[in-house]
């Protein structure tokens, strides 16, 4: 059963993921990437690894969008 778009958008922002996720997901490169990301109050760390709260970051975009 596929999902619909608007239940994978829902999953989609509830999502963690690493840099190299979050600079697929925004079709940009590291350092814009990890600006966004900050900038969007959305990095999580644990130890070592980074990852990035994609609902921040979406919430983030749309409020800055015009």
């Amino acid at each position: 059963m596929r999902m619909t778009k608007a239940k994978d958008k829902r999953e989609h922002t509830q999502m963690l993921v690493d840099t190299l996720g979050l600079q697929e997901i925004l079709s940009s490169g590291r350092p814009t990437a990890v600006k966004i990301g900050t900038e969007a109050r959305a990095r999580v760390q644990k130890g070592k690894r980074v990852f990035w709260n994609i609902g921040k970051i979406q919430a983030y975009l749309d409020a800055i969008s015009e």
